[in-house]
């Protein structure tokens, strides 16, 4: 896996036009960090089931599929039905202290212009099409299934990370919680409910902005999350 170099720093973390669980806009420092340019394939995460480190995923299939983990002609499509803690799990296994992305390094890898020193709506910019991500668009799926992780360079982020929005869901480090100053009720806020990011291809405009949030028990499978791996500096 090609892992890309986010430098430390602050960044805007949140957003003010979308959901509440986005609010309020905060500033974040984060340390400098490195972070996979694409999603985990199905080929890498395999060899950490062949090796006994990580449970195979839940189903063997995608949503048009019948066969697609397993399948050589779908090696490099992001490995689905895999939970939380089964990412974590192989995060781990790749060694050298590499772990899930915490929510605040996932989103400033995703949106933060470190030269404009400004927010992006989505990876690329600020205006969406299918030719940027694999999404649900207005006039219907772009593609109706996952795609080949790095299929779409024109919506690489500042960094040069690719599939930052859409294709599938992302697992992150984080519970699902409230940011500082949100005083919102949400019975899914606390230590229940993992965050996840990004969007899939089954998600509309709004789902796939960088600021958007959704969570998911650490426990549960779903053919429209995947995830990516990250590492600290020494």
């Amino acid at each position: 896996m090609v892992m890309m170099y986010v430098p430390a720093g602050e960044f805007t973390m949140g957003s003010d036009n979308g959901d509440s669980d986005e609010k309020p806009v905060h500033t974040v420092y984060l340390d400098s960090f490195w972070i996979d340019k694409t999603e985990v394939t199905n080929a890498m995460y395999a060899k950490c089931v062949g090796e006994s480190k990580c449970n195979p995923p839940s189903s063997s299939r995608s949503y048009t599929r019948d066969s697609y983990y397993g399948n050589s002609e779908f090696n490099d499509f992001p490995v689905i039905y895999v939970s939380w803690n089964d990412a974590n799990a192989y995060c781990d296994w790749r060694g050298a202290g590499t772990r899930l992305p915490t929510e605040a390094e996932w989103e400033k890898a995703a949106s933060w212009d470190d030269d404009k020193k400004e927010k992006r709506v989505y990876p690329w910019g600020d205006s969406i099409s299918c030719s940027f991500v694999n999404y649900w668009g207005k006039n219907g799926g772009c593609v109706g299934d996952t795609t080949k992780v790095g299929n779409y360079p024109s919506g690489a982020s500042f960094y040069g990370l690719l599939d930052m929005a859409g294709n599938v869901w992302e697992w992150v480090a984080d519970w699902y919680d409230r940011y500082p100053g949100n005083t919102d009720s949400n019975d899914s806020y606390g230590t229940t409910s993992r965050v996840l990011r990004g969007g899939s291809w089954y998600d509309g405009v709004n789902y796939v902005r960088s600021a958007g949030r959704s969570d998911g028990s650490p426990d549960v499978f779903d053919g429209v999350v995947g995830f990516r791996c990250a590492r600290s500096l020494p």
